[in-house]
């Protein structure tokens, strides 16, 4: 069974608008204990995305400009940059949003997250783009604290979509680790078998012991006459 972002996510989502000021970003975040919020357009659909991180470059550029209008640092002027404090929600958001929809696997998503080092992602209606709700990291870590029975009925069901009666292998699984022994009819089915279970939700690594009754890779040379 493949765990889908709407069977963890959070049907509550914190956004803001675009014209959101400095100040009650940060109070949004302080009083909902969240590490970003979503910045979303008149249709509530995500715009961009402004986290914690994004708040504390732009104090710190903030009193970097201070410092320079005040003589405290090299070089003077009174010119205002990104960091000035009377921005908005638009002017410090991360944009495009990183979205994903109640369809998209656990996996892609924490794939997203990864690769972007994000920690939470806005969760939009995949036919109008609205936003319906969030994803954090810990709700993708839900995953992997499945109980071994129930990982074992979507390995053994994996197994035999490749072919393979699960009745005749030793499958053991513990704590995201699936141990495979025992035959398997031809030697070709074996790395599907592996890369099947290894793709079921809950599973971190398998640990391959497997053999084969038929080797059917054998290439066998051509006959010259």
């Amino acid at each position: 069974m493949v765990v889908n972002v709407g069977d963890v996510m959070g049907r509550v989502a914190i956004a803001v608008r675009p014209d959101t000021c400095f100040a009650d970003l940060v109070e949004t975040m302080r009083r909902f204990k969240v590490g970003a919020v979503a910045v979303v357009d008149s249709g509530r659909r995500p715009v961009g995305v402004v986290s914690a991180d994004d708040l504390l470059l732009r104090e710190i550029g903030a009193e970097r400009v201070e410092a320079v209008i005040e003589g405290r640092g090299p070089g003077r002027g009174n010119t205002k940059v990104a960091g000035d404090k009377g921005g908005t929600a638009a002017q410090v958001m991360s944009s495009p949003a990183i979205t994903v929809t109640e369809v998209t696997p656990v996996r892609e998503a924490a794939r997203l997250m990864h690769e972007h080092r994000i920690r939470q992602l806005p969760v939009v209606d995949r036919v109008t783009g609205k936003i319906v709700g969030t994803v954090h990291q810990a709700d993708l870590l839900k995953i992997f604290v499945r109980p071994p029975a129930e990982v074992l009925d979507d390995v053994e069901e994996a197994v035999r979509g490749a072919g393979v009666e699960p009745r005749t292998l030793s499958i053991l699984v513990e704590h995201g680790l699936v141990a495979l022994t025992g035959t398997v009819p031809r030697r070709s089915q074996i790395p599907l078998v592996v890369e099947s279970v290894h793709a079921v939700d809950g599973v971190i690594e398998v640990d391959d012991r497997l053999g084969f009754a038929t080797d059917d890779l054998i290439t066998v040379p051509p006959l010259y006459l």
